[in-house]
């Protein structure tokens, strides 16, 4: 599963008048990452840390992580670890500290910096990547009925329904669905509908909306 950022998210805790600000944003590049960690900075030119975390690739395949002059582990990696376990990709974490005259230790740290992410996640919009094809079937109108049932009973959504000399029904399917429904239609309408090479595309569901992505 991967599940990535739609939306971009911000919230704060307050630890012993320390100041933990979160904020999460989609990314597709390392420089992106560091834009955006410079962009941080200088909103927040006066803050004491600005600690942070990130991952790109579809498998982690880049991972970073600073603590920013905190002691060794005890935000950057915690951080990451919220992203890992959110099994979110392709996004930037940045918690900045406003500290407030009382240290906290390793382990107050560790629970505030790991907290402030985490409401930073909760804040953001996320949604699940998967990897789908689209198919657009172009057949006579006795058979529509036939072919958006067979999409209903699979749980396929359909995009889009055009109705000319012919219809044509737009379907987006899963890749592990795709083969199924080529048959079910086929074998439904006799092998009279046209149904077109699939489209790889990607696409997530927000709010019970499909956005392709």
């Amino acid at each position: 599963m991967e599940r990535i950022v739609f939306d971009r998210g911000e919230d704060e805790i307050v630890e012993k008048k320390s100041r933990f600000i979160g904020e999460i944003v989609p990314i597709s590049s390392e420089e992106e990452a560091l834009s955006y960690l410079e962009s941080v900075r200088k909103k927040h030119y006066n803050a004491s840390h600005h600690c942070f975390a990130y991952v790109l690739g579809d498998k982690n395949q880049l991972e970073r992580a600073s603590d920013d002059g905190e002691p060794s582990g005890t935000a950057g990696r915690p951080i990451l670890h919220v992203l890992t376990g959110e099994q979110i990709r392709d996004a930037i974490i940045v918690v900045t500290r406003y500290f407030g005259g009382t240290l906290l230790g390793t382990g107050g740290l560790t629970r505030a910096y790991t907290a402030a992410a985490k409401a930073a996640v909760d804040a953001a919009k996320i949604l699940e990547r998967r990897r789908g094809l689209r198919y657009r079937v172009t057949l006579d109108y006795t058979n529509l009925g036939k072919v958006q049932y067979i999409a209903g009973q699979m749980e396929l959504t359909t995009q889009e329904v055009i109705y000319a000399e012919n219809a044509q029904v737009v379907i987006l399917a899963p890749e592990d669905k795709g083969e199924a429904f080529v048959k079910k239609v086929t074998d439904a309408t006799g092998g009279r509908a046209q149904i077109s090479e699939a489209e790889p595309v990607q696409f997530g569901v927000l709010d019970g909306e499909v956005l392709l992505l």
